[in-house]
């Protein structure tokens, strides 16, 4: 509320009085209002609504040009307004002030909200006297800071005042009280806004009427009871006190919340005090400190720790508060970033450019428009009178004129005009404009990729918290170029730790700065990052094709250009998660209202492969935020470095620290960590079926977590005679060679009528020969390199065992001979037999398993195709419509392909059966894979 009611004796302001003197209403009433604020103004209005007679307003004077709220709502109504300084010069009333508040004739007072001191001869200067409103249970907590106090000194019960103002300190006779319960979430701005301020309104309302109605109680105040407590204006009593039990520490912290802080003192290693002020704190229910920076106050004889959730302040019975803001100077920063900020205090000014140094002018003119000031950098908004709704104002029109996406908070982290202006041009810079993305400063460790007629520069640590930052122990695995067997870079790698790190991150934003964020907004930043991956495909493309050996133009169509359409399509989604109402049969007379929500499942893991490095991440990644989860991902450890491109292009499209996080490592080590870390709650997993086995076994030993899997395949292809040969022949090489053969749905088997059989090889082999293999950054190239040498080696050892077990080598089957790299040939088999090895596992690679078949038994056709344990995807050639849908609904395959292959899309479902896997990428279904259903049931 600020400071309350005052007289000369500094008069100040719940169950409603019921005795006492009553008053005989004679004449009209002709009421003055004294005070200010917009609660003086709702007190005028909701007066003016019962027809009460409002003779004058008087309220203070402007400050820097801009009129109290209570000036410009009583002059909407026509009523006279005076605005004093002061009313009383070294304590003797001003003659032409007093002969002012004569001129209107007023016999009641009404001090809604008052911070002036009121002289005497006005208080009793009204027949009927003078009320005033005093946010405590009077005679409790007199003075000032009643609101604080009764946060402070830990009371169950808060409420208002309103009584006779007398030649006392808040001690006149109660004309009306009303209560309320201090929750344990209450600070000074709950209480007002849930109830002093809405009630009290209300309250001077009544008693009004009360008094025009003679029935107003006088009922004196009882010294029992009674306190007067410090004035918390004065900042010699703003001090916290840190050496007293946790409760009483938080509940100093919380009674001085909104204004002005309280305050202690930073003792930095070197030396200085460092005065600041401490918000938002909460009793913590930890009883100790694991990673936890120490930081020094003052006098303090217990410990303090910075973690990423704050400040936690010892008590002195072991009990811990948690800090959550800190403000040094004129700045709130989070409390948890005290260390960070500390040294972005020491950086260098921004040095503006020209485009720059007219944007400036712009946000300067929005400033003057609204704070009627000359502005400099250090220009307070909020100490030059700002309210809430220049608060608005300011944002929406900064929005709007230079098209950067700020909010509220943006003005409360940085209020002084030059940390104001700096934050603006560093989002700008950071890709929230037209130019976006183009002018990030490398401020992390990077390897420099020159490629493609480019220069790329790819970040190498791990992505936590929206900063990349070094493994534990500053530990590395080494990505090798599949092309050349070369060394790219080290990347970091992760241990359980670092793990728990990004892990936490993702909770702590998840539970804070996400939940702020609409699923509007989040759609928003989805699109925004659409975007700058467009911007950045052929940089995305080049990445992929050096770290992973995909052909370039593939990589340029699929790898990147799936990803950003997964990235649009899911954007679509995010306002659109909704759940329904559900008629149920209720006991009667009783209504019943049954509705279903459909929420976040709060940190989410994924776990991706080496095949689609940047296409499994945003497949998953891309439905997993749009139903407004968390994230930490961790990428294959031999391709990781789209992922941390990813991650520099998720700061710049504006994403929240902690929103997404990347760890990079091994899958035995990172991997696990979070298929067993207890705060992760779903995972989502693509990879091969024995991992998955592994992966749901640690699901549900750690804490029975949700987890999707997308896991092997042998997915069939059954050809018939009767179908376009030249088609069937041109989709199956691409359902077997797409990609290399690394492909999760490639076609594991081929089926081909006997009829066609010979014929349908043969043109197999001449379209391989005219492949061309080679460097995939060259844009003939048709096939590159396998993705690592274990895979190659794998690739080798499965045609062996094909050759062994009697099937026929046609082509390929071994190493491109006589070029470096990890290249494999194209590789065909006929011959196979259903009991061979080659026919039952998947190869993973370039190798074309066919079989021949005759068209006679489609049952015996269909019973092949699902001899296998995998059930992923599965195709059909033929003319013939009815056939293919007869093979479409008896095959046991999570997606099934008619006279096509590949053919997948951002909003199709995409899943196996079997082992297989189950769950769905992909789609409207995806979505699920992230949400879980609430049902609300409300009797009525």
């Amino acid at each position: 509320m600020g400071d309350p009611v005052k007289s000369d004796a500094k008069t100040n302001g719940f169950h409603q009085a019921t005795n006492g003197h009553h008053q005989q209403q004679q004449e009209e009433l002709k009421i003055a209002i004294i005070g200010q604020s917009n609660f003086a103004a709702e007190v005028l209005e909701l007066l003016l609504e019962r027809d009460h007679l409002i003779v004058g307003v008087f309220t203070i004077a402007d400050k820097a040009a801009r009129e109290d709220v209570l000036a410009t709502v009583a002059r909407q109504h026509g009523i006279p307004v005076f605005k004093f300084s002061a009313w009383r010069r070294k304590g003797v009333p001003i003659p032409e002030v007093l002969e002012q508040y004569r001129s209107v004739g007023a016999n009641l007072n009404v001090l809604p909200f008052c911070s002036q001191f009121i002289p005497m001869e006005v208080i009793d200067g009204a027949a009927y006297g003078s009320i005033c409103y005093h946010p405590s249970i009077l005679p409790l907590h007199r003075g000032a800071s009643a609101i604080s106090w009764t946060l402070i000194e830990g009371d169950e019960r808060a409420g208002f005042s309103i009584f006779w103002a007398d030649d006392g300190l808040d001690t006149g006779p109660i004309l009306l009280q009303k209560q309320c319960p201090v929750y344990g979430d209450d600070t000074l701005d709950t209480l007002y806004k849930r109830f002093l301020y809405p009630e009290g309104v209300t309250a001077m309302a009544e008693a009004v009427d009360m008094i025009a109605a003679g029935t107003a109680p006088k009922i004196p105040q009882t010294e029992i009871g009674a306190s007067y407590d410090p004035a918390l204006f004065r900042e010699e009593n703003q001090y916290l006190n840190l050496n007293q039990p946790a409760v009483r520490i938080f509940n100093f912290i919380r009674g001085l919340d909104s204004v002005p802080g309280a305050l202690t003192v930073v003792q930095m290693e070197d030396g200085e005090e460092v005065p600041v002020r401490l918000y938002g704190a909460s009793l913590s229910a930890r009883r100790s400190m694991v990673n936890g920076k120490p930081i020094q106050f003052k006098g303090s004889t217990g410990p303090a720790f910075v973690t990423r959730e704050g400040i936690f302040i010892t008590g002195t019975d072991g009990s811990l508060v948690r800090v959550r803001r800190i403000k040094r100077g004129n700045r709130v920063i989070p409390a948890g970033e005290w260390f960070e900020q500390l040294e972005t205090t020491k950086a260098t000014p921004l040095v503006l450019t020209e485009k720059e140094q007219e944007q400036d002018t712009l946000l300067r003119s929005i400033w003057k428009s609204i704070l009627k000031v000359e502005i400099g950098p250090e220009t307070d908004f909020f100490a030059c009178g700002a309210g809430s709704m220049d608060v608005v104002r300011l944002v929406e029109e900064v929005k709007d004129t230079l098209e950067v996406p700020i909010d509220n908070e943006t003005l409360f982290m940085a209020p002084m005009y030059g940390e104001f202006l700096q934050e603006v041009i560093q989002r700008l810079r950071s890709g929230s404009n037209g130019d976006r993305g183009t002018n990030i400063p490398l401020d992390y460790k990077h390897v420099v990729l020159r490629a493609n007629r480019r220069q790329i520069a790819v970040p190498t640590q791990l992505f936590i918290n929206g900063r990349f930052v070094d493994a534990e122990s500053a530990k590395t695995i080494p990505i090798v170029n599949p092309t050349n067997e070369q060394v790219i870079c080290d990347v970091a790698n992760a241990s359980k730790a670092d793990v728990d790190d990004a892990v936490q991150a993702a909770d702590e934003a998840f539970r804070g700065v996400w939940t702020s964020v609409s699923a509007r907004e989040r759609g928003q930043l989805m699109y925004r990052l659409a975007e700058l991956m467009e911007q950045h495909r052929e940089e995305l493309a080049t990445i992929e094709s050096i770290d992973s050996g995909a052909v370039y133009t593939l990589a340029l169509k699929t790898h990147v250009g799936m990803s950003i359409d997964a990235w649009r399509y899911y954007a679509g989604w995010a306002d659109k998660i909704e759940g329904s109402t559900i008629p149920v049969s209720p006991a009667r007379p009783n209504r019943v209202l049954t509705f279903t929500k459909k929420e976040p499942i709060g940190v989410c893991a994924l776990i991706t492969p080496w095949n689609y490095p940047l296409m499994m991440l945003s497949w998953k990644m891309a439905a997993c935020i749009a139903a407004g989860n968390t994230v930490v991902i961790k990428p294959a450890q031999v391709c990781p470095l789209t992922a941390l491109k990813f991650a520099e292009l998720t700061v710049r499209a504006g994403f929240p620290p902690g929103v997404i996080n990347v760890v990079t490592g091994t899958g035995s080590l990172a991997g696990q960590a979070l298929a067993d870390h207890p705060a992760v709650r779903k995972l989502g997993f693509t990879g091969s079926t024995p991992i998955g086995k592994r992966i749901m076994a640690s699901c549900a030993e750690s804490n029975i977590k949700k987890c999707s899997m997308e896991l092997g395949g042998k997915s069939p292809l059954v050809i018939f005679a009767d179908c376009d040969l030249e088609k069937a022949v041109r989709l199956g090489m691409s359902s077997v060679f797409f990609n290399k053969g690394e492909n999760c749905i490639a076609a594991g088997r081929l089926f081909v009528e006997d009829r066609i059989h010979d014929e349908f090889v043969r043109k197999v082999i001449r379209g391989i020969k005219t492949m061309k293999i080679g460097d995939p950054l060259d844009r003939a190239t048709a096939h590159g390199p396998q993705n690592h040498r274990a895979h190659l080696e794998k690739l080798q050892e499965y045609c062996a065992i094909g050759v062994k077990e009697g099937a026929k080598l046609l082509y390929g089957g071994k190493r491109v001979p006589k070029m470096e790299g990890l290249f494999f040939e194209p590789t065909v088999f006929t011959d196979v037999e259903d009991h061979m090895y080659i026919a039952r596992e998947e190869s993973f690679g370039p190798i074309m398993v066919i079989s021949k078949f005759h068209a006679s038994d489609f049952d015996a056709l269909v019973a092949r195709a699902n001899s296998t344990e995998y059930g992923l995807a599965s195709g059909v050639f033929t003319q013939d419509i009815a056939k293919a849908l007869r093979f479409a609904e008896r095959v046991e395959a999570g997606t099934v392909f008619v006279n096509t292959y590949n053919k997948t899309d951002v909003a199709a479902p995409f899943g196996g059966f079997k082992q297989s896997g189950f769950g769905k990428d992909l789609g409207k279904e995806a979505l699920n894979e992230y949400l879980k259903t609430k049902c609300v049931t409300v009797e009525y």
